[in-house]
């Protein structure tokens, strides 16, 4: 039995197992930072108690619909151009960053300027969004993550930010001990943010590599912004859908159901690390084989939204069983009412996992139209939902409403638009484990 073991990981490619290294690295980050995370996270919503806690998601949330203007939509586009054309990384890596910080700089106005028009009676839901927003400008410094992804070496920016939020962490279990107010908690985000910052740098000169090689062309600028701005709306249409319903919440409901339903979303959307690790570390590869071939190509993200079906389904059965007591253990009795909500909004993990993997399908196809179409659909239907749901329902009805609103985006309408019909069937035949074929209807 060893023998073959060990004969099996001889056969793995280099390639493979370049993947999985850097897979196992991306869960290591993820699995450290949950961990601590929800450990330290709960205690913060113990120490703040529902209603506080509501109202730091609340204005959270808001800073959380505005994020894409600081990304801009240019992830996943710097990593395929880096992989395409590296003799340009050091233009398109400092294009990209210079867009991002006037875009953390957009989103720190239009934040407050928006919390302030909707919330002209709450001062403090202005300070809180717009102290949290600040954050968005050091983030700028996740683009020199984007040169680790395309070399498949995340072990490094594993290393730097998570000694950022370790760091952090101690210093949100500091302000509990000095019982520091809540705004406090909002300016801890942004010294988290200025720390990954410094540490990616760090990293980044580690393997002799230098910011000051880096140039900004605003030649390039305009050619990132025309492919990327279909993705910025479509990225804001998406935060709506993932957002929208915890700022419905707190004006139909208030702050403290808020802080119910943050706890269930809060403990559904801990597993997206998952999927983040592992398109991170498979799109180089899926990008590289439509090259090669279309049958390769293909059988790549058939392979993928497998491995994503398995996944979740296997989260959402377990966490039916475990919602209310694992909700009591970690965060108290008083936050009992967000296990209903749990049940429900973690069956949204399914085709959460399934848009993860599809983005790779829109970036290398080009379709970043499609992307925005869809998505303002799904936004449009969420809000539609909420504000039928959430009068009946509270926040079960919020987290019904995301849960099909997320299936109808990322899989039932691959079905009306016939470029993504292939990829509807292999969505089918990942969420039925292959039981069917479907080989006739491709």
């Amino acid at each position: 039995m060893l023998n073959k073991f060990i004969s099996a990981t001889q056969n793995i490619s280099p390639e493979l197992r370049k993947i999985i290294g850097n897979i196992g690295w991306l869960f290591g980050d993820r699995i450290l930072r949950m961990g601590a995370g929800l450990i330290v996270g709960a205690w913060v919503a113990r120490y703040l108690q529902p209603q506080q806690f509501g109202l730091f998601n609340y204005a959270g949330a808001y800073v959380a619909l505005f994020t894409i203007i600081s990304s801009l939509g240019l992830d996943q586009i710097v990593v395929r151009d880096i992989v395409r054309d590296p003799e340009c990384k050091d233009e398109t890596m400092g294009t990209a960053l210079a867009l991002r910080i006037f875009g953390g700089i957009a989103t720190v106005i239009i934040t407050a300027a928006t919390v302030f028009a909707f919330n002209r009676d709450s001062q403090l839901t202005t300070i809180l969004a717009t102290i949290m927003a600040v954050a968005t400008i050091f983030n700028a410094f996740n683009t020199i993550e984007f040169w680790f992804q395309a070399q498949v070496k995340s072990k490094y920016t594993v290393i730097a930010k998570n000694t950022a939020f370790f760091l952090a962490t101690l210093l949100r279990v500091v302000l509990i001990q000095m019982q520091a107010p809540l705004v406090a908690f909002a300016w801890a985000m942004v010294v988290e943010s200025i720390l990954g910052a410094i540490g990616l740098i760090i990293a980044y000169k580690a393997k002799r590599q230098s910011l000051l090689e880096w140039r900004v062309s605003w030649q390039r600028a305009k050619v990132l912004l025309r492919e990327s701005w279909a993705l910025i709306l479509s990225g804001f249409a998406i935060m709506v859908y993932v957002r929208i319903d915890q700022i419905m919440l707190g004006q139909l409901v208030g702050d403290k159901v808020v802080g119910f339903y943050s706890v269930a979303a809060k403990i559904s959307e801990l597993w997206y690390f998952i999927a983040s690790a592992i398109v991170g570390s498979v799109t180089p590869s899926i990008v590289k084989a439509r090259e090669e071939s279309r049958t390769l190509y293909y059988n790549k993200l058939q392979k993928l939204f497998n491995m994503m079906a398995v996944i979740t389904f296997g989260l959402a059965i377990v966490m039916i069983f475990l919602s209310k007591p694992l909700i009591v253990l970690l965060f108290g009795q008083e936050y009992a009412p967000a296990s209903s909500m749990l049940s429900i909004y973690i069956w949204s993990a399914v085709f959460g996992f399934f848009g993860w993997a599809k983005s790779i399908w829109i970036i290398a196809e080009s379709r970043a139209t499609y992307a925005l179409i869809t998505t303002c659909c799904g936004a449009v239907m969420n809000i539609g939902l909420n504000f039928w749901l959430i009068p009946i329902y509270g926040g079960n009805g919020a987290a019904i409403a995301t849960v099909v609103s997320y299936a109808f985006t990322d899989y039932v309408l691959c079905f009306i638009y016939p470029p993504a019909r292939q990829l509807a069937w292999i969505m089918t035949r990942a969420l039925t484990f292959n039981y069917f074929t479907f080989k006739n209807l491709w």
